[in-house]
C-alpha cells in the first residue's frame, strides 16, 4: 500500500502560503496594483458534470483566490474536456500555446498522460496530475512519466484505501452484510469507468475487505454506470428486478451512483438498513445526510478540500521554482452514522 500523507495544519498552511506569495518571482502582467505580479494558471478538468470535481475544481479556484496578496495575483483558467481525450489534447495545447505559468490537469483516460506530459514538459511548463493517476508498469506509483520529470507531480488520494473502507463499513456490520444469514454477502457491484484506476481498485478492494475478514462473498451483478446517477439507477433497479430478495449489498463506486442506486432501492420496495445494504464513496453533502438518516449505510469521504489545497499548494511551489515531490497522498475518511 502507499504511504498516506496527512494534511498540514491551517496555521501552516497559511504560513507557507505567505511566504509562497513573497518569494514569487515575475511572470505576468499587471493587475492594476504597481507592484504586482500575475501568474497565469491553467486547469484542465477531465468533465464538468461530476458531483466530485465540480466540488473539486472550485475549491480550486476560491483557494487560489486567499492566496492573493497586494504583490501576487493568480489568472486561474478551468476549461471543462468533456470526457473527450481529443478535447482536452485541444485544451492542453491551448495552455501551452498561451504561456500558462503551472497547468493543473485531471486527464480524461490516464492511458494518453505520456503525449500530454511529453508536450508540458517541452513547453517548460510545471504540470500538477490530479484525481487520475497513471501508473508503472507494476500497477504503482513507478510511472515514468512522473519519476523522470522533476517538475511533474501527482496529487490524489489512495483508491485502494477507499475501496478496503467500504468494505470494513460492511465487514463492522453486526450481521457483516449477511441480512439472510445464509452464511455468505450476496453483493452487485456499479463500477465507474473501467479505465480509471479508481474504479478498478474500489472494486477489488472493497471485496477484498471482506473476504480478508474471513467472510464469504457472492457477486450477482457487476455493472459499469461511468459515475452517473442515471446509470446508478438503471443499473441497481434491472439487477432487484433480476435478483430480488437475493441482493444484500449494494457498492457503488461512488456517491452519485449510490444516489442513483437509492433511488431505486426505495422504488422497489426495499428499506436501506433493514433488508439492504448502500455504500459509496465521496461523502457528497447530501449522501453524508441520508447516511445520517439511514438512507445509506455508509459513504468514504474523498477529500476534495484536501486535495485541491494541496494540488494548489504544490503548483504555487512550482512557481517559486522549488523541488517538488513526486507523489502528495491525502487520507479519505470513513463515513458512517
Amino acid at each position: 500500500m502507499k504511504k498516506f500523507k496527512t494534511l498540514l495544519a491551517s496555521a501552516l498552511i497559511i504560513a507557507m502560503a505567505a511566504g509562497c506569495s513573497s518569494s514569487a518571482p515575475t511572470t505576468g502582467g499587471d493587475t492594476g496594483s504597481t507592484d504586482a505580479k500575475t501568474y497565469n494558471v491553467g486547469v484542465a478538468i477531465y468533465q464538468f458534470d461530476d458531483n466530485f470535481m465540480t466540488l473539486y475544481r472550485n475549491e480550486i479556484e476560491s483557494y487560489f483566490k486567499t492566496l492573493e496578496t497586494d504583490e501576487v495575483k493568480y489568472n486561474v483558467t478551468i476549461v471543462d474536456g468533456k470526457n473527450d481525450m481529443a478535447e482536452q489534447q485541444n485544451q492542453i495545447d491551448n495552455f501551452i500555446t498561451q504561456g500558462m505559468d503551472v497547468i493543473i490537469l485531471n486527464l480524461v483516460q490516464t492511458s494518453s498522460a505520456d503525449a500530454t506530459i511529453d508536450k508540458v514538459v517541452a513547453a517548460g511548463i510545471p504540470l500538477v496530475l490530479i484525481n487520475r493517476e497513471p501508473l508503472g508498469e507494476n500497477g504503482d506509483e513507478s510511472y515514468k512519466g512522473i519519476l523522470d520529470n522533476p517538475t511533474v507531480c501527482y496529487v490524489g488520494a489512495d483508491a485502494r484505501q477507499s475501496g478496503t473502507f467500504q468494505g470494513e463499513i460492511i465487514a463492522e456490520l453486526p450481521d457483516h452484510g449477511d441480512l439472510n444469514g445464509d452464511g455468505k454477502i450476496s453483493y452487485i457491484m456499479i463500477e465507474g469507468d473501467p479505465e480509471n484506476i479508481d474504479a478498478q481498485y474500489r472494486t477489488e478492494f472493497s471485496i477484498k475487505a471482506l473476504t480478508d475478514a474471513g467472510l464469504t462473498v457472492e457477486c450477482l451483478d457487476d455493472q459499469v454506470g461511468n459515475w452517473a446517477q442515471a446509470k446508478g439507477e438503471e443499473i441497481t433497479s434491472n439487477a432487484l428486478s433480476q435478483h430480488g430478495d437475493a441482493i444484500e449489498v449494494v457498492f457503488c463506486n461512488n456517491d452519485a451512483m449510490a444516489l442513483g442506486a437509492a433511488a431505486a432501492i426505495k422504488a422497489k420496495g426495499r428499506t436501506v438498513g433493514k433488508d439492504i445494504y448502500l455504500v459509496g464513496v465521496d461523502a457528497l453533502d447530501e449522501c453524508q445526510e441520508m447516511v445520517k438518516n439511514g438512507e445509506m449505510t455508509g459513504t468514504v469521504l474523498n477529500d476534495h478540500i484536501g486535495q485541491s489545497h494541496t494540488a494548489v499548494d504544490v503548483a504555487v511551489k512550482a512557481l517559486n521554482g522549488e523541488k517538488l515531490d513526486n507523489y502528495y497522498w491525502v487520507d479519505y475518511v470513513k463515513v458512517t452514522k
